[in-house]
């Protein structure tokens, strides 16, 4: 079971980062909660397309993931466990959906929380893989794939461990997607689901 506990933690935050992903892109004005990549290259169409207004929106989401980041990492600094910044984004999104609050400002809340998470826990296993983003993680799993089907004689420094949790990641953040998109047709706070799988992230540490 502590073998598999990595595993899980990495899984759900995935599929955490996912449902806020998909939520905030769908519910909350077509800007992504989690993937800055995302929004960077959205606010630069934008502005390639002379909409300032736009691009400002676009780009908003970033100063409050950069925040969340550094409040996350922070907390750690002060001695506080792995588990203070993940309740905090818990809370965050449990209580986003009852603010009396627009869309945009309820965004920003999201990618707060997503930026705590992204600091929060950045190793599973020995591993370093991002919960919130995949692209990199997608280059991992290529790099693994080939390590394992030709291994190298002398394998270079980076070499990728543990391809079952970067590709247990990667679904994760699709299964999120998938299942955000599905909370906002059949509950009026699609959020609360995301924070109580945080919940038993937290449960675990």
């Amino acid at each position: 079971m502590t073998a598999m506990r990595p595993l899980m933690q990495a899984g759900l935050l995935t599929i955490v980062a996912g449902m806020a992903d998909a939520v905030g892109y769908v519910a909350m004005g077509g800007v992504f909660a989690a993937n800055m990549t995302g929004n960077t290259v959205l606010a630069g169409m934008a502005l390639g397309q002379g909409d300032v207004a736009l691009a400002a929106k676009r780009m908003a989401p970033l100063g409050t993931f950069f925040l969340g980041a550094m409040l996350a990492r922070l907390l750690l600094r002060l001695g506080r466990r792995q588990a203070v910044p993940l309740l905090l984004e818990a809370v965050v999104l449990a209580v986003v959906d009852f603010l009396p609050i627009g869309r945009e400002p309820a965004l920003l809340l999201v990618a707060l929380a997503m930026g705590l998470q992204a600091s929060a826990i950045t190793h599973f296993a020995g591993t370093a893989v991002s919960t919130v983003v995949v692209t990199s993680t997608l280059a991992r799993i290529a790099e693994a794939t080939l390590d394992r089907a030709w291994p190298a004689r002398h394998p270079p420094p980076s070499v990728v461990m543990g391809p079952r949790l970067l590709a247990l990641t990667w679904t994760g953040y699709l299964v999120g997607a998938v299942a955000g998109v599905l909370l906002i047709a059949v509950l009026p706070w699609p959020l609360i689901v995301p924070a109580a799988l945080l919940l038993m992230v937290v449960a675990t540490l």
